[in-house]
């Protein structure tokens, strides 16, 4: 979405089918990439430079933020050591700012970026950042990302009153940055990506596959490592979304058939359909499924959790082949995890290897997701701003909040 919003086309010809993709030529899953390299289609900030010589751009935590166009960024990056030690710490452009924002409003908090512990501390300090930002350089447009909503409306589902609370803080954090960025002569829009509705119903679309013989594992230390390349057919899952991809195209009509039956999905589109969806990219799966708005794909793929891999009960989303809301939780089983954590946190200070095996595999615990058309307008994604033409019951589509802000940003 936030590829459609900045270049005004669809998937299919920006690139970013979803978070996840299958890498045919690498026989890899690829997820959360963060080089702008990906999205193609003239950046919104690049048209306005054609009318506005000399207009910048700061992009402060959108993704696909690296190595972009834009004149100033910032993004989360972990920096992984050979010893496997992982160490928190965000990237900027151009790079030495990372070390002057630092020491003005402090480290990143990135465990509360995702993960167990994501949650409001995230959100405060990306509007800092935006603050320092604007302070320094003034750009003419300035994005912001504030994550906070999408955590607890995925772990206890919309409706749930804990819930109230979240919408409560985002919007002390919203205010207190729109009158600061007001306060420059800064005119404000908010946008969100999506909207989510309650789930209550997981779709193990690659165990439906393995059961028919066409997922391939390779034992790694006792634990099933899923073999993309050597599968018939796989799902990377992405929320409401899972797109299919078939190594071995002789089954396509039964894996249509298979994944039509399942509960809880609503459409199986081909690939000569996708581009009646705007999918249709070399990177979007052979067949796309979509589930209903009560129900999400988990990428889940072995029948004993025994057997499941280390990264499995991690946070980490570049191994796992597609999105686990599961990561938001830490496992109820464990009866002290406080302790668990400080023991883990102990043995990683003395340099130790250590697995922070926190996450259950249980997918009934997540009751929020997106990715759907959902049936009530109300569950749609919202903008907010001074648009002519448009009042508070106009309905777009994605790709025309392009043309609003390029508007909104030209003064027209």
């Amino acid at each position: 979405m936030q590829a459609t919003y900045l270049t005004g086309k669809p998937p299919g010809e920006h690139g970013i089918v979803a978070n996840y993709w299958y890498d045919r030529e690498f026989g890899e899953h690829r997820g959360w990439k963060q080089s702008n390299h990906l999205v193609k289609g003239r950046k919104i900030w690049e048209h306005l430079r054609e009318n506005f010589p000399g207009y910048t751009c700061a992009k402060v935590f959108w993704w696909n933020n690296m190595y972009s166009s834009a004149d100033f960024s910032i993004t989360p990056r972990p920096i992984y050591g050979a010893d496997g030690k992982k160490v928190f710490d965000v990237q900027t452009w151009p790079m030495h700012l990372r070390e002057e924002i630092k020491p003005d409003i402090g480290n990143f908090p990135f465990h509360t970026f995702w993960g167990p512990a994501a949650g409001l501390p995230s959100s405060e300090w990306i509007a800092e950042s935006a603050k320092w930002f604007e302070k320094k350089f003034s750009p003419n447009m300035n994005l912001i990302y504030l994550p906070h909503l999408d955590y607890n409306l995925q772990r206890f589902g919309p409706a749930d009153e804990r819930c109230s609370t979240d919408f409560e803080q985002i919007d002390r954090v919203v205010e207190d940055l729109v009158t600061y960025l007001e306060s420059r002569g800064v005119v404000p829009v908010i946008l969100s990506e999506y909207g989510i509705t309650p789930v209550d119903h997981p779709i193990h679309i690659n165990r439906e596959f393995r059961a028919k013989g066409w997922i391939t594992c390779r034992d790694e230390l006792g634990r099933e490592q899923i073999d993309p390349g050597s599968c018939q057919a796989l799902a990377i899952s992405d929320h409401q979304l899972a797109h299919i991809y078939l190594n071995d195209p002789s089954i396509r009509d039964q894996v249509i058939e298979t994944v039509r039956n399942l509960k809880g999905v609503t459409h199986v589109y081909t690939r000569e359909e996708l581009g009646d969806i705007g999918l249709d990219h070399e990177r979007a799966g052979d067949l796309v499924a979509v589930s209903d708005e009560n129900s999400w794909f988990t990428y889940y793929y072995w029948d004993d959790d025994k057997l499941a891999p280390d990264f499995a009960r991690c946070v980490d989303i570049h191994r796992k082949p597609g999105y686990d809301p599961a990561e938001l939780f830490i496992d109820p089983a464990i009866t002290f995890p406080k302790l668990k954590v400080i023991g883990k946190l102990i043995r990683k200070k003395l340099g130790f290897r250590m697995l922070m095996d926190l996450i259950p595999l249980d997918a009934d615990l997540v009751k929020g997701s997106h990715g759907c058309i959902p049936k009530s307008e109300k569950d749609y994604p919202v903008m907010i701003g001074n648009f002519p033409g448009l009042n508070k019951d106009s309905v777009i589509e994605a790709t025309d909040v392009y043309q609003h802000l390029f508007r909104a940003a030209s003064g027209q």
